[in-house]
Order: structure tokens, then sequence, then C-alpha cells
């Protein structure tokens, strides 16, 4: 059975999207985008909402860049070899192979699809993620937090779940940059 997987970058005070601007650095970094692609290398499906899938269609074209590093490349093919699940009630096509749209989040179906997965799939944005978290869906939660206060926005964990986890990885980055690895305890 495979896991799924919340991943986001956040500011050290826990929002996933800033109110003003953006989340501060530390993301940027290759030495950061090196290791995210390390992690997620195994990934076999990304689940995500309309506005993220709208981000990150752009790897599906990134290695095309002559100028792209090689860590880019690397993400780009990796992303580009996953299946990609968007849950939209307007999005009306794709522009990325091996991708579907879901009218609604059903968690009855992503039970069933880690149950039948090989691989690991992860939920990315916070309110799709919101929907998994509070399903009881997610198995680990992997924050990268930056060095700035926001003082609002979205936030990474929704409000009134209650989860108890356990520590399992993490890493400071010469950025400042901390990337720490979370288990829901059983």
């Amino acid at each position: 059975m495979a896991k799924l997987i919340y991943s986001m970058i956040t500011s050290l005070d826990g929002y996933a999207k800033a109110a003003e601007g953006d989340l501060g650095r530390g993301a940027e970094d290759p030495e950061v985008h090196t290791f995210i692609g390390d992690v997620f290398r195994d990934v076999g499906t990304y689940l995500y909402g309309r506005r993220m899938y709208e981000t990150m269609v752009f790897w599906e074209t990134a290695h095309t860049d002559p100028d792209a590093p090689p860590h880019i490349v690397q993400y780009a093919r990796d992303w580009q070899a996953a299946e990609k699940v968007v849950y939209s009630t307007t999005l009306e096509s794709v522009s990325s192979a091996r991708t579907r749209i879901e009218r609604t989040f059903d968690p009855d179906a992503v039970r069933r699809l880690k149950a039948e997965s090989e691989r690991d799939l992860t939920v990315d944005g916070p309110h799709l993620a919101a929907q998994a978290v509070a399903a009881g869906l997610v198995d680990e939660y992997h924050l990268f937090v930056t060095t700035s206060v926001v003082g609002g926005g979205t936030r990474f964990f929704p409000d009134g779940v209650r989860l108890d986890l356990e520590l399992v990885d993490q890493r400071v980055f010469d950025s400042g940059l901390i990337y720490a690895r979370y288990r829901t305890r059983c």
C-alpha cells in the first residue's frame, strides 16, 4: 500500500500561501531543489487542485530550456513520468501527459488509489490537502520551512483538525530553510 504525502514550502509561522508576497527565501536554492527532487523522485501520482496544477504544469516543458541546470531537467523528467489527477469543477482540459481531471474529491476513491498503488502519492496545495487531512488520508507531512514570518494567508494545516505526529527526518540547509518530515502516529 502506498503512502499519501502532503508537502509544501511554508513560512515560519505556518502559512503555505502568504496573504501578500511570497513565502520568503530558501525555496529557490539549488541545494534545496535538488533535495526536493531526490525526496519525491519515486512518487507515482500527484493529486492537485486546479491552481496548484496550473503552477506545476511548468514541468511539462521545463526540460526543453537549453539553460536548465541538471537538477531542473531531472525534476521535470520525474514529474512527467508520474500520473497527475487534477480536482477541479472549472478546468476544461489539461496540458500535460498522464493527467486526468476529477470533478470532486472522493476520499474513498483516494483510499482505493493508495491501496492499489505501488508508488507513493502526494496531495499538493493547501485547499485540496485540507480535505485529505480531514479525511485521515495523509500518512506523512513534509514541511520546508522558510525563515520568513508572513503574518497571514492560507495555513499549511487546516483549522479544526487534531494530529499527533512523529518527527522521522530533518535537515537544515545553508539558506536557513528547514526540512521536517513527520509521520502520522497510529
